[in-house]
């Protein structure tokens, strides 16, 4: 008669523990972590790498020289191939890898100086070039550029044509832009010339007005013989 309690007991106990055991557990972490929001960007949103739009207006006096060459680079690349010669009274004459180009009219005749490793000089149609300096012996040209790169001097004294003796390379037109060496050039029909040269970053704009430096190039006292001076 004893065994009878016992056995009831124990299967009291057992019925117990496996409701226990069985019954589900309630925890804030059973949550799945991957449906709660965040507040990350879509990946298909816009970024600020987004290319800029191009300039289109040329760049005015005190423009810093980014503003200047992305203006420049904006234009239309003409092929160098076609201002590899000079022409006067119908005859060419191949200037190898130096470069000769106009503007509308001849405003700019340019060409890489062959006396002055390749600098750009150009003559230009200025309304008022500076005057002749006292100290200036020999003929004067006022309306003489050049343009080294980290200097841009504006009148000088020069006895024969030198670079400019074969006459004029092609016509750039406006719009239309000419790299060589370590310069770009681009024509435009109302603000004249631009050119920048990379290796010293500094350019210039040229039109019947006058020449302007951007970059590091600033306006000093001329030495002797030179009309306008800028220089880095």
């Amino acid at each position: 008669m004893r065994l009878v309690p016992v056995i009831a007991a124990s299967a009291l106990v057992a019925a117990c523990s496996s409701g226990t055991v069985g019954s589900p557990v309630s925890s804030p972490t059973s949550s799945p972590t991957s449906s709660a929001p965040t507040s990350s960007a879509p990946t298909g949103s816009p970024t600020s790498t987004s290319p800029k739009p191009a300039p289109t207006a040329a760049p005015a006096a005190g423009a810093g020289i980014a503003a200047v060459i992305a203006w420049i680079e904006a234009g239309t690349p003409a092929d160098p191939a076609g201002f590899h010669t000079m022409t006067r009274d119908g005859e060419a004459t191949s200037l190898g890898d130096g470069v000769a180009f106009t503007t509308a009219g001849t405003a700019a005749n340019c060409v890489t100086n062959q006396y002055q490793d390749g600098a750009l000089a150009c003559l230009l149609k200025l309304t008022n070039p500076p005057p002749r300096p006292a100290d200036a012996e020999g003929e004067w040209k006022g309306n003489w550029v050049d343009f080294p790169g980290t200097t841009v001097d504006v009148g000088s004294v020069h006895g024969d044509p030198g670079p400019f003796g074969n006459g004029t390379g092609a016509e750039l037109p406006a719009g239309r832009t000419l790299a060589f060496g370590d310069y770009r050039c681009r024509a435009d029909a109302v603000a004249g010339l631009f050119c920048v040269d990379y290796a010293h970053q500094s350019a210039v704009a040229m039109n019947a007005s006058g020449v302007t430096g951007f970059g590091c190039l600033q306006t000093v006292s001329p030495p002797a013989g030179i009309g306008r001076r800028l220089s880095c």
